[in-house]
């Protein structure tokens, strides 16, 4: 089963670069991020980068001479994010390579949408079922919705379901309960981020239950972390 496509982010502005790939992970692409033009050339035209999300102000090489570098040696789709919204240059990105633009300040779930929409166009699959996430007896199929223990299902809600397929997602690291809320349930998620502790308790009730002890483990004044090796 294929991974997830792999969507490149060129921006210097670290705050929007979080958002961007907070967005873009929830709705289940892979995300890298580079900061500098230069970086981007070399990265962009790696035969698994799916799209390009560049901006146009890149600090000494600018997103549109970053755009010309990469299209000629690339067809990877490409999204400009710019702050230049006049016909001329909208005009000039898209002769210089781009496929598509989103002017800033902008809304990551539109550029979510665009990403999708410019992979469709490409015929790349717009989030590929991931392989299922094993660590010792623990089986989290993210494709069925479901976790097992030792190949038997185990009841959780959907909520429950939630966490542990967020945890599955990167096994071995550690979450804040901040970051946790947020890749379980939506960046725009409104609720107490204390919350995630009863459902943390509940789900770690039930794995024990079904014969898998220390699967999800605290760390203490961070977060949460999915044991690798002593999930059992």
């Amino acid at each position: 089963m294929s991974a997830a496509p792999h969507i490149l982010v060129v921006e210097d502005d670290r705050v929007v670069c979080e958002t961007l790939q907070l967005y873009l992970e929830h709705a289940g692409y892979r995300v890298s991020v580079v900061h500098d033009g230069a970086s981007a050339i070399g990265r962009a035209t790696e035969p698994d980068v799916a799209a390009v999300i560049l901006d146009w102000m890149l600090p000494a090489l600018s997103g549109q001479e970053v755009c010309r570098a990469v299209r000629a040696q690339s067809a990877v789709p490409i999204l400009m994010l710019t702050a230049r919204t006049t016909e001329d240059d909208r005009v000039r990105g898209l002769e210089g390579g781009a496929d598509d633009y989103v002017a800033k300040p902008f809304s990551p779930r539109e550029v979510v949408a665009r990403v999708q929409a410019l992979l469709r166009r490409a015929g790349t699959p717009s989030a590929a079922p991931p392989t299922p996430t094993r660590a010792g007896a623990l089986e989290v199929d993210h494709f069925k919705r479901e976790v097992r223990v030792d190949g038997t299902p185990v009841a959780l809600t959907p909520t429950e379901l939630k966490v542990i397929e967020a945890l599955a997602r990167a096994p071995g690291r550690t979450f804040t309960r901040e970051e946790l809320v947020a890749r379980a349930f939506g960046p725009d998620y409104d609720g107490l981020d204390r919350t995630i502790d009863t459902h943390v308790t509940n789900l770690r009730r039930k794995l024990e239950r079904g014969g898998c002890r220390h699967a999800v483990v605290t760390v203490h004044g961070v977060g949460y972390r999915l044991a690798i090796d002593d999930a059992s």
